[in-house]
């Protein structure tokens, strides 16, 4: 496209720029109009070879013969039938609510630990077993942990603690011994350990 003689440089230039976009872009066009027709053949080509199988007919197979019965031989002497033995699961205890002692928290973990392994059948998801264990902090500083999970979900529109290893690790953070050597060479060293004079 030619451009009267008058016309200033900056807008020859952005036309000219402009232009070449556009040629850029009916390139880019094409290759996709060339890329999506040479789909759409192949599905086609798919598609009638689909239809062709759907409606070719089946050769009919006539069921091999059946085999001339024998009459029932009884055995020379009565077997005793089994009795029928019902398979009985094991009725477990649930774990004790947790008190939020970082003395018990070790104690309180291994207990949902062995619980989920013992009855995986009950929980589908890690999401399941991390509600079912929530349901043990009634009070204290887990309550308040278990409450503080909840409210951040009803903030974020997402539970905060994807996965039961995640869990395991942020309950080892809250309710875990510091230090347990140290705690219990204190015990140890304590007058309370001692029984008497």
């Amino acid at each position: 496209m030619s451009l009267p003689a008058d016309t200033p440089p900056a807008v020859a230039d952005a036309l000219g720029y402009l232009q070449h976009h556009l040629q850029e872009l009916t390139k880019h066009q094409n290759a996709s109009e060339h890329t999506i027709n040479a789909t759409l053949a192949g599905l086609t080509a798919q598609l009638q070879q689909l239809t062709q199988l759907i409606t070719a007919p089946t050769p009919i197979v006539a069921p091999p013969p059946i085999p001339p019965s024998l009459p029932p031989v009884s055995p020379p002497f009565p077997v005793p039938s089994a009795p029928f033995k019902q398979q009985t699961r094991l009725k477990l205890p649930s774990p004790p609510d947790f008190s939020s002692k970082r003395s018990s928290g070790q104690a309180f973990l291994n207990s949902c630990t062995l619980y989920l392994r013992l009855v995986p059948e009950q929980f589908t998801c890690d999401e399941e077993k991390i509600f079912w264990t929530l349901t043990f902090f009634k009070d204290g500083c887990a309550a308040k942990w278990s409450e503080n999970l909840f409210c951040q979900e009803a903030d974020t529109g997402i539970f905060p603690i994807r996965s039961w290893t995640d869990f395991e690790q942020q309950f080892w953070s809250q309710f875990f011994l510091v230090n347990v050597e140290a705690d219990a060479i204190n015990t140890l060293e304590g007058s309370s350990y001692y029984q008497g004079n």
